[in-house]
Parts: C-alpha cells; structure tokens; sequence
C-alpha cells in the first residue's frame, strides 16, 4: 500500500480535527463538503473505510514515522536499536576496517 507523506498525513488529520471542533459551523454547505472530503481521503490514505479507524490508522503512521525520524537524528538504525556508529558485528567504515 502507498503511504502519504507524513507531512501530508498530519495536515488532513488536523485540518479534518479542526473541522469536528467547530460543529456549529456544521450548518454551512461548505464545511460539510469539506469533512466528508477530508473524511474520505483519509480513508483512501489510510486503507480504511471508516473515518474513526483512519484517524487510529493515521495517527499510528505517524507516531511510525516520528520514531523513525527520532531514531536516525540519534544515530541509530532503524527498528535494530544499533548505532550507526556502532563498531559491533555487521558495523562498517573504518572501525571494521580495522577490526579484522
């Protein structure tokens, strides 16, 4: 499955958040089409058919993503918990260069 872009991902959550906030605005024609817009393409984004499993689904692509953008700012490889300048087995660059 395609996955948007967390960036992406996280202004439709937000935007259609926004939206379910102000439910007295939920008279204009406008703002309706919106949500169910909004709605629908997080379905699509998400895999899902329902709009509260999308917003579970998005949410949890975006935690995903943000641990992953965590992971490499501390040197570390993705879902291995290794550093990437690890000098261990499988470590590459000088170090094992000079570690054989």
């Amino acid at each position: 499955m395609l996955m948007p872009h967390p960036a992406t991902l996280r202004g439709l959550v937000e935007e259609y958040e926004s939206l379910m906030a102000h439910e007295g605005d939920q008279g204009d024609p406008r703002t309706v089409r919106r949500a169910q817009d909004l709605a629908y393409t997080l379905c699509v984004s998400t895999g899902t058919c329902d709009v509260r499993e999308a917003l579970v689904a998005a949410r949890r692509q975006l935690a995903t993503a943000q641990a992953a953008v965590t992971a490499e700012l501390c040197g570390h490889r993705e879902g291995t918990g290794t550093r990437l300048d690890s000098h261990g087995p499988g470590a590459n660059g000088y170090a094992a260069l000079h570690e054989q």
